[in-house]
């Protein structure tokens, strides 16, 4: 190499060539979030595979076509669908700086998402009170920890939605917030991928 090439390498480096400081937060929060989201799914993934193997074993108990009502389950399944959609809708007027029309849309995602809990919750107290719970079998092991786990975050999606809003309303849509209101999109969309797979596992194919 060339005095002169030495020379160039700390401002190519200084360009970005080869690493010129540290990345942009946007980048780095953003990787992040998406390593978390990832590491979600490794969770679900063996629930769901706990789930595959123990959902014939119900010990002479109650199966899903016994305990499951389709009709809540649709019923909840639209909620946290819908819920997506206005999420999506709140991102984007996020986005447009319409604070006005974000805090509507997040009003809108929360009714639907405690909707779904609400709906959610009642059918577990109704499989327990007949003598369906956790205990019974490791089939309702299974269930529960796999449907309850995913309930769980729902209820911190929530928790994320509320503390934005709090966020939006006390400072503003400046970049920061701009920023967690996008890792919560991510997270609330994940969530809806999450319940397709447990309403066509679990659900569908259970309650045949």
């Amino acid at each position: 190499m060339t005095i002169t090439a030495i020379e160039r390498a700390p401002a190519a480096l200084a360009r970005g060539r080869g690493g010129g400081g540290p990345a942009p937060k946007r980048t780095v929060v953003a990787y992040g979030f998406w390593i978390f989201l990832l590491s979600d799914f490794v969770l679900f993934s063996g629930l769901f595979a706990a789930y595959a193997v123990l959902s014939a074993n119900t010990a002479g108990g109650p199966t899903g076509a016994e305990l499951f009502n389709l009709r809540n389950v649709f019923i909840e399944t639209m909620c946290l669908l819908l819920s997506s959609y206005t999420a999506g809708l709140g991102a984007l007027s996020a986005e447009r700086r319409r604070q006005d029309r974000f805090l509507i849309f997040a009003a809108l995602t929360f009714v639907l998402g405690a909707a779904f809990l609400v709906i959610e919750a009642r059918e577990f107290a109704r499989m327990v009170s007949e003598g369906a719970g956790p205990s019974r079998s490791a089939f309702l092991s299974s269930f529960f920890t796999l449907v309850g786990t995913h309930g769980v975050h729902v209820t911190g999606g929530l928790i994320f939605l509320l503390y934005m809003v709090a966020q939006v309303v006390a400072k503003g849509l400046r970049g920061a917030v701009l920023r967690r209101l996008l890792c919560f999109s991510l997270f609330w969309h994940a969530l809806d991928i999450v319940w397709v797979g447990v309403f066509t596992l679990v659900y569908l194919m259970g309650a045949r």
